[in-house]
């Protein structure tokens, strides 16, 4: 049933008519019918309820034939789309039409940006309304808000509609023309997107950096000054800025080459280091300067989309995914504006709202005269919406919300922001002090220090916005120095050489992508959470910690992209397609010509077609290869995973190894290890030889059969067919075998398995090792074994034992001691620990579990890493309405090589 406040009858009851209000969401809808009087009926459309087909069985049949049919794009009929129903949204296609059968009026109340215009129109194309059609906007969920947006509609927007549909034909086109490309010279399955690509060549580029990065190693002194006085802090530390007037060169003086770039810097080693250091102890020091200065710190905007994600990142340790998720659910239950905007504003109500919370929190001396006014820096900020704050001309502080968990905490980030940003700046005094000595060799040393006070926090008392880079100083971090005047003597207490090295770039984390995609102005804000889960989820990137990892897959795929399509993964052309579709939505440009130009190519220019219509010279090895540094060796990425290559000598890369990492000594340690095909000796039963190999699912052994013999003279080859052909047996090796130490006796156990043991009740029992381990199988009914030692001594007797116990649920290693305790899940407040499952590692808070995934590791796993896979694993349940699905077993056999 339709969310709704009264019904159509009792709506036509009173002469109003019956009105229907379509939005995208059950929870949205069901908060806005309790908003709207007698009359209204609320209904949702659960998302989108068309798109362009996803697949060949989806297209119409009277289009199959068409040779744009694939596309769904028609590209000489000015790129009309060929939309159809999803599948999964005919049914509420057929209960909107009924219950728009029986209305006097539309109401499209949509999310009010280019993806919700689109909707609209979607809607309205879909359901041919017969009743006056009304476009529904609004910017928070309000009782007010939504009133007022009833009362005064608008109509739909084409400009927006336009370039959202543009958006979409072209996505459309860059995936499914340049995808094809990646299958035949990388590998199946593979995509390419506009945006995906080029965040997936940043953070590959980074990587590259981190390679090429070669360390420099400098030192220098640090002294500790003591005042003498009798007042604190009687002491503080300084390091040495130059000798002789020549300055001490620090880690911003080295290229990433290592070399020393700033030429009139002293480089000093560990032993000049050292020796300086000794020249300068029991010397006498003196206050050279004191440059005190105003210090002023104005208050940070309100969020938006972006710097939303940043910051849930940062404190929350929230993926950019979920924050929005989260984030989503506040705003569809009116706690928060809308989440989905480049703009930074706030009405007037919010500003005197938040100007009075202020106030009464922290009192009137912390809010200024005159509100504060914020102006987007963002170029073509879309649409007018507000700042991301609290909702309501009110605003209620978190303890008065009664939400709990994530949402309280994303809430609580939110309100403190907004509260904050119309507080009074910061204010207090930086000073930097310079001391000067001579050494015993009649050297000037200077040292110099820097400090903070706060004097006023001002704004601060309410928010601190984190910073990317752990080592950065808070903005409410002070850093006193002692009073002090020029001339005035010091004691140095200690003087010590310290040695340091430059560190390559950092990777990216999601939070600094986020940034540096919005910087560059690549995509829309609103999009790049989806763009970070997918370059995710399609395994061109992992974790490691917060890091965000290039797999050598990534590397295939950037490369291919650079030197065949180097446009398409252009910073500057993809920044500039965004202009693009901005002047549609402007009504400034034309779609078609714009997409002709794009496709087709223009002026000499080659388009998308052109480009992927001739591979032939693209040199699938050669994309798919990449040297590692000071060797001989290959990295190749083959259609199994990235595996080592040098002159036929192979070895399996791990899943979890960052190429950076990957050096040329890790590459021969991998090298070295046993890399299968072991012979170990002939099965005396058989007389075929038993083999070791290191395969793609782990060590295994198996039996070489002999070919088949040759047909007589005169006779014809058999034809066989591949089910019937005679399969190797095959067995994985014990966790505590090794391929280096694996005995042909080992290898003919494992080969020997299942090892049947009898039968109870008519039906055989076998002992055999699986995916989860060692178990024993009666028909359908199994149960399993403490050690995989059990397999060969397991007797039936002790089989008929444990199938007369019942069959235990969950997790086995559930009550086993966790590896490592971790601390407190912020969100559900409980402790969080790492056990071993029958999956593999997993952190749980003993209510929600989460596998460690490729990069975590379970000696380093932080907490905060921890937190992000729980607060994903919710969100999924919660997407699911808590029940897991069954996952689907594939029967596979170990395989070695690439």
């Amino acid at each position: 049933m339709p969310a709704k406040n009264g019904t159509a009858n009792s709506g036509r009851g009173n002469g109003a008519g019956t009105r229907l209000v379509i939005v995208e969401s059950p929870a949205k809808a069901k908060t806005i019918a309790g908003y709207l009087g007698r009359g209204y009926i609320v209904e949702s459309s659960i998302g989108h309820i068309r798109d362009l087909p996803g697949s060949a069985s989806e297209v119409p049949a009277k289009y199959k034939g068409e040779p744009w049919a694939k596309l769904g794009v028609n590209v000489e009929r000015e790129f009309e789309p060929l939309y159809v129903v999803n599948s999964d949204k005919r049914q509420q296609v057929q209960k909107l039409k009924k219950l728009l059968a029986e209305a006097d009026e539309l109401y499209l109340a949509t999310d009010e940006d280019r993806e919700g215009e689109a909707i609209a129109w979607h809607l309205q194309e879909v359901l041919q309304p017969k009743v006056p059609v009304h476009r529904m906007v609004f910017n928070e969920i309000t009782k007010d808000a939504i009133q007022r947006a009833a009362a005064n509609p608008r109509e739909l927007n084409m400009p927006l509609v336009n370039a959202q549909e543009t958006r979409r034909v072209l996505d459309r086109l860059y995936g499914y023309e340049v995808s094809p490309v990646l299958w035949k010279k990388v590998m199946p399955k593979l995509s390419a997107g506009r945006v995906q690509s080029v965040a997936t060549r940043l953070v590959v580029e980074r990587e590259r950096e981190r390679i090429a990065f070669v360390p420099a190693h400098y030192w220098d002194i640090a002294a500790l000054f003591d005042t003498g006085k009798d007042e604190e802090p009687k002491a503080f530390k300084a390091g040495l800025v130059s000798v002789d007037g020549k300055r001490v060169a620090q880690g911003r003086d080295f290229a990433s080459d290592g070399t020393l770039k700033t030429r009139d810097a002293l480089h000093l080693d560990e032993p000049a280091a050292r020796a300086l250091a000794e020249r300068l102890r029991d010397r006498p020091y003196e206050v050279k300067s004191v440059e005190p200065k105003p210090y002023t710190r104005r208050p940070y905007p309100p969020f938006r989309t972006t710097t939303l994600q940043q910051e849930a990142s940062r404190k929350l340790n929230f993926s950019a995914k979920y924050t929005m998720s989260v984030a989503q659910k506040l705003y569809e239950n009116g706690f928060i504006t809308y989440m989905r905007t480049d703009s930074i504003t706030l009405s007037e109500t919010a500003i005197t709202a938040a100007r009075r919370q202020a106030a009464s929190l922290f009192g009137g001396e912390y809010v200024p005269d005159k509100p504060r006014v914020y102006a987007s820096k963002v170029k073509n900020a879309q649409e007018a919406h507000e700042a991301i704050r609290p909702a309501g001309d009110t605003f209620r502080t978190p303890a008065e919300t009664g939400l709990s968990g994530d949402q309280f905490r994303l809430y609580e980030l939110i309100w403190k922001r907004t509260i904050a940003s119309q507080m009074k700046d910061a204010t207090g005094q930086s000073v930097s002090i310079r001391v000067t000595g001579l050494s015993t060799q009649n050297e000037r040393a200077e040292f110099g220090a820097t400090g903070k006070t706060i004097t006023f926090y001002g704004f601060l008392k309410a928010y601190v916005e984190s910073a990317d880079d752990p080592s950065t100083d808070r903005d409410d971090q002070e850093r006193r120095l002692p009073n002090l005047a020029e001339r005035d003597p010091l004691t140095a207490t200690t003087v010590d050489a310290e040695g340091h090295s430059t560190r390559p770039p950092a990777r990216y984390t999601e939070a600094s992508l986020v940034k540096e995609l919005e910087e560059r102005e690549i995509g829309r804000p609103s999009t790049y959470a989806s763009i970070i889960g997918t370059i995710l989820a399609r395994e061109y990137v992992f974790k490691k910690g917060t890091a965000l990892v290039p797999s050598f897959l990534a590397f295939a795929v950037v490369n291919l992209l650079e030197q065949h399509f180097g446009n398409l993964v252009d910073y500057d052309f993809t920044a500039h397609m965004e202009d693009g579709l901005d002047e549609i939505a402007r009504g400034e440009a034309e779609r078609v010509r714009w997409l002709t130009r794009f496709y087709f190519g223009d002026e000499g220019e080659e388009g998308l077609k052109e480009l992927v219509g001739d591979i032939g010279d693209i040199d699938a090895k050669g994309v798919s290869s990449f040297p590692i540094k000071d060797s001989d060796i290959m990295v190749r990425v083959g259609r199994y995973g990235s595996y080592l290559d040098r002159d036929g000598e192979r070895a399996n890369i791990p899943d979890d190894i960052a190429p950076d990492e990957l050096t040329a000594e890790r590459a021969e340690e991998l090298l070295a290890q046993p890399s299968g095909d072991r012979e170990l000796g002939t099965d005396p039963e058989t007389g075929h030889t038993i083999v070791a190999k290191s395969g793609r699912f782990g060590p295994y052994v198996t039996e070489i059969l002999p070919e088949q013999a040759p047909p007589a003279e005169g006779e014809k080859k058999k034809r066989t067919k591949k089910a019937d052909a005679a399969k190797p047996r095959t067995g994985s090796l014990f966790k505590t075998m090794s391929l280096d130490t694996v005995t042909l006796d080992d290898a003919l156990k494992l080969l020997s398995l299942p090892r049947t043991l009898g039968d109870l009740d008519g039906e055989p029992v076998t002992a055999q090792n699986g995916r989860f381990g060692p178990y024993i199988k009666r028909g359908s009914d199994s149960r399993s074994l403490a050690s995989e030692d059990e397999l060969f001594t397991v007797t039936l007797e002790q089989a008929k034992e444990l199938f007369a116990q019942p069959k235990q649920r969950g997790r086995r290693a559930a009550s086993a001691a966790p590896l490592r305790e971790l601390g407190k899940d912020p969100s559900s407040q409980k402790p969080v620990v790492v056990k071993e499952g029958r999956f593999g590692p997993y952190v749980t808070d003993g209510e929600t579990n989460a596998s460690l995934r490729k990069g975590d590791e379970v000696e380093s796993i932080t907490i905060q890493r921890a937190a992000e896979l729980l607060a994903e694993r919710r969100e999924k349940v919660a997407a699911g309405g808590g029940k897991k699905k069954p996952a689907t077993r594939r029967r596979t056999s170990a395989k070695s090589g690439s």
